[in-house]
């Protein structure tokens, strides 16, 4: 058995709009959209619509009248939903292979050298995947597969782009010649990391194409740009310079901002914006087992209106680093009254944990019953979380978080059910 790198990279074609079609059969072949916060911008298309010439990005007030005319459903952004359907991809994942990146939401990469056998060789166990997942999801995968994570990942582009590859694509299947055949052809915009700008800069020095990219010196490549797209030269050829990331290192801040579905003058309605913000990113802060020892806040209007503009911006030094939903909103709180200016129409707030270490080295206080206080604080948060995480988030939160829906929620007027994640909107057999 060879123990050469073999790296795979699994990837849900057009996640959103995939989830979308997977509870509603109907929209299968039917041209979809999914749109960004506050019904925006399109931010997933349906091969239906790419094929009308929508482009990524494009504000949803420009696609109204081709939506009308072609027919095009449009969904607002379900997050709930395509949280929840790329976890049950991972998953099944890591049934194939423990070795796995969870790269993005809708993307990972595998260890697949030393289990491919098992399945009869990458390409057979690319197929075993897809599968696999198309029945116990029902989301479409690609899987491309190569001896560095780059080429995996333009194996991958292959196999959603080529039909001849049936979905999967084993660069260790084809010839030498054929790979730099298919190379010559593939734009060099589609290597991993070759951004627009990057783009311009090489087409300058006549890098057109993946294969003009892979033969360029090693050494001109990092004197002009740098280590990071000479280790991407070195990937196409072969050379193993990235490893998989399998544990996803601890975040230093943690944010959660969010424009408001309409502008909001009320410092009351400001007060449960914010207060909803912190419990957030308090429960991502106990996930990754730390402590916050400072609270950021901040409260803008829209820089894009024509209107009198503020940004307030406070950061409050907590007596003590702590992950409790009520020490980290009360101080939010705090912050939020000293940078409130009446007379203005906020369009975004946000909270922000900074300086964040490990739970495991809290240093109690010498003076108080921290021990103690930190011991009840656990086992409440622990209460807190395991309800929300059974009956759905903010089941259980702070009274000054509000209830009900409020008016600073972001807009999403076209939002599917939640089908796996909420006990009220669960779909019903025969509806």
């Amino acid at each position: 058995m060879s123990c050469s790198p073999q790296f795979a990279l699994v990837d849900v074609n057009n996640f959103f709009v995939s989830c979308e079609r997977a509870f509603q059969p109907s929209l299968e072949h039917a041209p979809v959209v999914v749109l960004s916060n506050n019904d925006g911008c399109v931010v997933s298309r349906s091969n239906e619509v790419k094929a009308l010439g929508v482009k990524m990005g494009i504000p949803y007030f420009r696609l109204r009248n081709l939506a009308r005319q072609h027919g095009i459903r449009v969904f607002s952004s379900n997050y709930a939903l395509y949280g929840n359907m790329s976890q049950r991809v991972v998953s099944i994942l890591r049934e194939f292979s423990p070795e796995i990146e969870v790269y993005s939401i809708d993307e990972s990469f595998l260890h697949v050298e030393r289990v491919a056998h098992l399945y009869g060789g990458a390409w057979k166990m690319g197929q075993q995947i897809r599968a696999r997942i198309a029945q116990w999801t029902g989301l479409p995968v690609c899987v491309g597969v190569g001896p560095t994570k780059t080429l995996a990942k333009l194996a991958n582009h292959l196999a959603k782009k080529q039909p001849v590859f049936e979905g999967v694509c084993d660069l260790h299947l084809l010839a030498r010649q054929e790979r730099l055949d298919w190379m010559s052809r593939i734009p060099v915009s589609e290597v991993w990391g070759v951004g627009r700008k990057l783009k311009v800069q090489l087409a300058r020095m006549g890098i057109q194409s993946v294969l003009d990219l892979r033969n360029v010196s090693p050494k001109a490549i990092r004197a002009r740009f740098g280590v990071v797209l000479e280790r991407t030269v070195s990937e196409l050829r072969g050379i193993s310079c990235l490893e998989l990331d399998e544990v996803a290192p601890p975040k230093h801040q943690i944010l959660s901002s969010r424009s408001f579905g309409m502008p909001i003058t009320a410092i009351e309605e400001l007060r449960e914006a914010v207060a909803h913000h912190a419990a957030c990113v308090a429960v991502r802060l106990r996930a990754q087992h730390g402590l916050a020892a400072a609270v950021h806040v901040f409260i803008q209007t829209n820089p894009f209106r024509e209107q009198p503009q503020y940004n307030g911006v406070q950061t409050l030094t907590l007596t003590e680093p702590t992950d409790d939903t009520r020490a980290l909103t009360a101080a939010a709180l705090r912050g939020l009254n000293e940078v409130f200016r009446a007379g203005f129409s906020y369009k975004k707030a946000g909270v922000m944990l900074v300086n964040i270490t490990p739970k495991a080295y809290r240093q109690a206080s010498l003076f108080d019953d921290a021990p103690l206080d930190a011991g009840r604080s656990t086992r409440l948060m622990q209460a807190l979380d395991d309800v929300n995480h059974t009956f759905g988030r903010g089941t259980l939160r702070l009274a000054v978080a509000g209830s009900g829906h409020p008016r600073w929620v972001m807009k999403s007027e076209h939002r599917s059910p939640r089908y796996t994640t909420r006990w009220d909107e669960v779909p019903v057999a025969g509806q």
